[in-house]
């Protein structure tokens, strides 16, 4: 007899529903099982740029592929446009999926989307996935919380709506913190700036992840003083995070340490 499985298969995509997928942070590999079979089940999917081009090629080759931009200060589509889309596609009876980098509802406007399918009686589901700092973080061998140096990790983005006051730095600026930043090149040396001005020390050490978990993945150090001389020199390009805490220069010792092993 066959073996029950610890979880029972979800039930497939269906005509006139939306699956919201999270990608992940770029990695193939660290799709969830869930979002694998979404992509494959779709019938139409409409992707952001931070999506790898490697998982592009994991969905049903008969799904139409529309791209709907997503970077910051880069959009193919206003969101209003996005939600009317998948509002047309799904009440047009295609299975669809939105595809959106990292996690569909940390930083992506998920939860736009969510609530303008909900209000027009679409059926829709969230598929979650690895969120960039989590999965960047982890690649670069960062702890985010470590109990020696980090008691809490926060998640903000570098990147606000048009007449948006600015974020509250102060409240971000303890040394057993980690922070990290989303969508912050453009604004690294604002926010090295206002991290200061509220106390936190130039002297914090800062990792910026590039293309992470990816053959592409650089990885960049610097402190807070020096942040936005090494975007400038270096010229990091998107998607990238910034992380700004103690941990960093942690695993850059760890670091190290395994060389020094290495070369003995």
């Amino acid at each position: 007899m066959t073996p029950a499985l610890p979880f029972p298969h979800p039930a497939p995509l269906r005509a006139g529903q939306v699956s919201l997928v999270g990608a992940g942070p770029g990695d193939p590999d660290l799709l969830t099982l869930k979002a694998l079979r979404r992509l494959a089940e779709a019938d139409v999917v409409l992707y952001d740029l931070l999506v790898a081009e490697e998982i592009l090629a994991l969905v049903n080759k008969r799904a139409r592929l529309v791209c709907v931009g997503k970077r910051a200060s880069r959009h193919t589509l206003p969101q209003q446009d996005i939600n009317q889309l998948l509002l047309r596609e799904a009440q047009a009876g295609w299975r669809v999926v939105r595809l959106k980098g990292g996690d569909p509802l940390l930083f992506g406007r998920g939860g736009e989307e969510l609530a303008a399918l909900l209000a027009a009686g679409i059926e829709v589901e969230v598929v979650p996935g690895i969120t960039a700092a989590v999965g960047a973080a982890a690649a670069a061998g960062i702890p985010l919380t470590h109990r020696d140096c980090a008691q809490g990790v926060s998640l903000v983005t570098g990147h606000r709506r048009d007449g948006a006051s600015g974020l509250d730095w102060a409240a971000h600026s303890g040394s057993e913190q980690t922070v990290v930043v989303y969508m912050g090149l453009g604004e690294a040396a604002s926010i090295a700036s206002a991290l200061q001005a509220n106390g936190r020390s130039g002297s914090t050490p800062v990792a910026i992840i590039e293309q992470a978990t990816t053959p592409r993945q650089r990885v960049l150090r610097c402190t807070l003083a020096t942040l936005a001389d090494c975007v400038a020199r270096d010229c990091p390009q998107p998607p990238a995070l910034l992380v700004i805490g103690k941990v960093v220069a942690l695993a850059a010792s760890w670091q190290r340490q395994a060389e020094g092993c290495l070369v003995d």
